[in-house]
């Protein structure tokens, strides 16, 4: 697998390099970490109680793709549609409300897996399931109720993900916001039913509470969003920050295209 250089990596990172590449951690040390690596499904789950389904279910998440076996996870996230209508989401790159470009993307571009809404993946099961891992987000936050609500509502159930051949769900909770309760109880209801179907389970988290702005200053990505994932027993939780991130790669991805020079494997599709 290629490796990139120093110098191209601070290039990708931008203003934010020196921080990211010269932090040195003062509180934790290094070898307290469960570190990536070809053993770390192994390493990470093989004394916990997961069943041998599951961790069948999450090496195929770890050896797909570019990344296979490298204890990294790249997941192409695409929700959009289902949020704000597909219009606002593809207009600017049509091809996408085809949802099988979707999964075209995540599979030419050797993501780990594809992670979207239950009828998005639906529509290619039969031609990409057994090619490319599939997530199925069972919540989503819908953007059309006027005022609108901040809210994460089942759309899509765990029986569904597995009877399309996913090998995991995700979902999101929106912790600290007047619903949690009720989202922390299903999600937690949820991912113990795809468990005992073989499925891994995702969490994407994120907090909603204005009790977390405190004289003009934001303590939203302080907290512990992964601590949280953690406690319902998710197999992989994914903090603030890195959905965040994910959102602007697809915005890129799927909404504006790409530019002209990158791999043909992510260019737009033909269409």
């Amino acid at each position: 697998m290629e490796t990139l250089k120093t110098g191209k990596i601070e290039e990708l990172l931008g203003a934010e390099a020196s921080n990211l590449l010269s932090h040195e951690c003062k509180t934790i040390n290094k070898t307290q970490l469960h570190l990536p690596g070809p053993d770390f499904v192994d390493r990470s789950f093989a004394q916990s109680n997961r069943s041998p389904q599951v961790m069948r279910s999450m090496q195929a998440l770890y050896g797909n793709g570019r990344l296979a076996n490298t204890g990294y996870v790249s997941i192409l996230p695409v929700d959009q549609g289902i949020e704000h209508s597909a219009g606002a989401s593809f207009a600017p790159n049509p091809a996408y409300f085809d949802p099988e470009n979707i999964v075209k993307l995540a599979h030419e571009g050797g993501c780990n897996a594809v992670a979207s809404t239950y009828g998005v993946l639906a529509a290619s099961a039969r031609k990409y399931a057994h090619k490319i891992p599939y997530i199925v987000k069972i919540n989503h936050n819908e953007l059309m109720t006027n005022p609108n609500k901040f809210d994460q509502v089942l759309f899509g159930t765990v029986e569904s993900a597995w009877d399309m051949g996913a090998v995991a769900v995700g979902a999101t909770i929106y912790f600290g916001s007047d619903e949690s309760t009720r989202q922390i109880t299903e999600i937690a209801n949820a991912f113990q039913h795809a468990h005992e179907l073989g499925m891994a389970t995702i969490l994407w988290c994120y907090l909603r509470s204005p009790g977390f702005k405190v004289d003009g200053k934001d303590y939203h990505t302080a907290a512990d969003l992964t601590g949280q994932g953690e406690s319902l027993g998710c197999d992989h939780p994914s903090g603030h920050h890195q959905t965040e991130i994910a959102g602007d790669q697809r915005r890129l991805q799927c909404a504006e295209g790409l530019r002209q020079d990158a791999p043909e494997s992510l260019q737009r599709p033909e269409q």
